[in-house]
């Protein structure tokens, strides 16, 4: 994520249960536990960009 977005803030907050969920300010973008699967390569930031506008 901070390749692709430089200037971006990126958090990893600690969980468990293998709970993975991404936002963007404030906005869920991708959530492992809801879709029932691990992101695909670049998917993350795919969304994140799509997210972005």
């Amino acid at each position: 994520m901070k390749e692709a977005f430089p200037a971006a803030e990126v958090q990893l907050i600690d969980s468990s249960g293998g709970v993975f969920e991404v936002t963007m300010n404030g906005v869920l973008i991708f959530s492992k536990q809801a879709l029932k699967r691990h992101a695909d390569p670049g998917e993350v930031v795919r969304l994140a960009r799509e997210a972005r506008g």
